[in-house]
């Protein structure tokens, strides 16, 4: 990432609705931190320091989705005063779990869960950033892998695409040397239809795949729904399983509908 010979590039992280997890993860990284900030100018991180400088920023790192109309201004200036734009964790590149408001009444919702719902702004739905800015990289995950994080940064520091694998997690417990649970268990897993990222690491403790880092590049519900009715799930249990922490992620979103349908 070319700058201004006399100074580093200026990271900002960004907090949008979220549990903060992914922020969590880069302060996770302690020594790799220590390197970042080697390299970075980091101006902007509430989580870490509260002393914000001014933009304009080389990269901003984006947690969390866009759930209020300020939500929806203020990610328009981040947009605009960052060079390059990443989103990290579920909220911010699928709407997260919050994003079940998307397919219920907000106003019920609010009624129900505050003793004063007169007091809440909010829109009706949960969006991830990208449906309100153009976004460079999303990082998928909840939380996100600490190590594609340091890729993701790692990459726009050089000038490069993030090194950061597109494919499912079945590719993880072939190289872990994981026993299939579907095969050997016959445990429903969405491991065939789910980003890789997390060490397949469900699988690996005998668990089914609940799809944390949403959608893979190569997702084929038309064939995977029928093997998931197959190892026990009935519609019910699929609808559940799809809307959890990527329930706005467009493939899942897609393959629900179509089963509730049926």
């Amino acid at each position: 990432m070319p700058t201004d010979a006399h100074r580093p590039p200026k990271l900002a992280v960004w907090k949008f609705a979220s549990c903060d997890g992914c922020q969590l993860t880069l302060l996770d990284c302690e020594d790799e931190l220590l390197g970042i900030a080697e390299k970075w100018e980091i101006s902007h991180f509430l989580e870490a320091s509260g002393a914000p400088a001014p933009g304009p920023y080389d990269l901003s790192l984006v947690e969390g989705s866009v759930t209020t109309r300020e939500d929806v201004d203020r990610i328009h200036r981040i947009r605009a005063d960052s060079r390059h734009l990443v989103t990290i964790g579920a909220c911010a590149t699928a709407g997260g779990i919050q994003a079940l408001r998307n397919y219920a009444d907000v106003v019920e919702f609010t009624s129900v869960v505050y003793a004063r719902p007169d007091y809440i702004a909010t829109l009706a739905t949960s969006t991830p950033i990208s449906a309100h800015v153009p976004v460079d990289f999303e990082l998928r995950g909840c939380p996100i892998d600490r190590g594609q994080l340091v890729e993701v940064i790692t990459g726009f520091l050089a000038g490069r695409k993030p090194d950061v694998p597109a494919h499912s997690v079945c590719f993880e417990c072939k190289r872990r040397g994981t026993v299939c649970v579907t095969v050997a268990r016959g445990t429903p897993c969405l491991g065939p239809v789910t980003h890789a990222g997390c060490g397949a690491l469900c699988p690996t403790f005998a668990r089914g795949c609940y799809g944390c880092f949403g959608p893979s590049d190569s997702t084929n519900f038309t064939a995977f729904v029928p093997l998931l009715r197959r190892d026990g799930m009935d519609t019910l249990d699929i609808v559940r399983v799809l809307r959890t922490f990527n329930t706005a992620a467009e493939e899942f979103d897609t393959a629900v509908p179509r089963e509730v349908e049926e």
